[in-house]
């Protein structure tokens, strides 16, 4: 088990900011395995599949360099117009080969890990010219393996060789005898078919150094116990702050809540417990809406301030307890309370034109019906 530099155990998992700042140390799972045998596989395939142009240009170009005549050896300015002509054809010849290579060396490094650009992996690190850090990485489990898989990269491009170069003994022996532009032609096809089975080989290496390279990754990314809760401070922030902020976020929404009392029409209380105030817009037809509630001392604030500005009082407890704990601020009540709010606005609503000398006074006020699915009783 990975242990930290404090010597805990690194037993968790690591957390998606810590997966997200090691990318952007540029901190990766990363084969150079898998990158050279993209790129030999890459230059073998493009040496067999380009190796025949390759060779009659190669051909074109010692015809042309060897068959001078004589009046132009004499000439100097012609040695610097046919170097310049020799290396154009040569050129043309290696672009397509050159290409196949480039994207070789980039599709490798990005198959594992995927593309990544970093500036903080290409700033300098003054800390890797310590002496001692340099020693303790040179006796690390990292050289260790780094050792063994040279060792054994080695061992496997050997045998595969050897292998190769018995196979195809009689045919170099018999490249001695053939006519140049023949023997041109099949060297170049025993040297792509020999590099080609040498570059498989190094898939042995790469199979193994693939897994182990995403494992190591993830066992430097774990994490002790106490660098997650760490994180999950910095992250999360710490509990009496986040406990302070949640308390100061209360007493901002119950200051709007209570700024809103006074433009409500009815409160409904329970008559001590709970408060609830409602407010009902004619001419835009919607549910009453609710504009503020609370139990105990925010259910005593509401009536003060319901009885500062004159808003009329009712005590309903079964409709207040149904009010409070089926809707939220600012929002309009449930359906199945449409009829009982109805009639505490009608008695409301007669109230204020017996008030204003403009009606008879109402009777007294009835508890309305709550249906039973919307009923809290305490």
């Amino acid at each position: 088990m990975a242990e930290s530099e404090s010597g805990a155990e690194k037993s968790e998992d690591p957390t998606e900011k810590r997966k997200q700042d090691s990318r952007k140390k540029g901190e990766i799972a990363r084969s150079r395995e898998l990158n050279t045998l993209a790129v030999v596989l890459a230059g073998t395939g493009g040496l067999l599949t380009f190796g025949g142009a390759l060779g009659q240009r190669v051909m074109q170009v010692m015809h042309k360099n060897f068959s001078l005549p004589r009046e132009l050896l004499l000439d100097e300015r012609y040695m610097a117009i046919s170097l310049l002509q020799s290396a154009q054809m040569a050129g043309d010849a290696l672009i397509p080969l050159f290409m196949v290579l480039l994207i070789a060396a980039i599709v490798g490094p990005v198959a594992l890990g995927g593309w990544l650009f970093s500036m903080e992996a290409l700033a300098p690190k003054f800390s890797r010219m310590n002496p001692l850090s340099g020693l303790k990485r040179m006796f690390s489990m990292k050289s260790l393996v780094e050792l063994l898989k040279a060792l054994g990269k080695f061992t496997v491009v050997l045998m595969v060789a050897l292998i190769v170069l018995s196979r195809a003994r009689l045919e170099l022996i018999a490249i001695a005898s053939e006519p140049l532009e023949m023997a041109i032609l099949h060297s170049m096809q025993v040297v792509g078919w020999s590099a080609l089975w040498l570059a498989c080989g190094l898939i042995i290496i790469a199979a193994v150094d693939i897994p182990f390279q995403i494992w190591d990754s993830k066992q430097k990314l774990k994490m002790t116990k106490q660098e997650v809760r760490d994180e999950y401070k910095d992250t999360e922030g710490k509990p009496e702050v986040k406990g302070r902020m949640r308390q100061l976020q209360r007493e901002m929404a119950e200051r709007r809540m209570m700024s809103a009392v006074p433009e409500a029409d009815v409160i409904i209380t329970n008559p001590t417990h709970f408060a609830v105030a409602l407010k009902y817009d004619a001419e835009q037809g919607q549910a009453p809406v609710l504009l503020a509630k609370g139990g105990d001392f925010l259910a005593l604030k509401i009536r003060e301030i319901g009885t500062e500005h004159q808003i009329t009082l009712l005590e309903s407890p079964a409709l207040a307890r149904a009010v409070y704990y089926s809707t939220e601020v600012d929002e309009e009540i449930p359906a199945g309370l449409y009829m009982a709010v109805a009639q505490v606005l009608a008695y409301v609503y007669q109230l204020r034109q017996y008030h204003a000398g403009k009606g008879k006074k109402p009777d007294l006020f009835k508890d309305p019906e709550v249906p039973a699915d919307l009923r809290r009783d305490e």
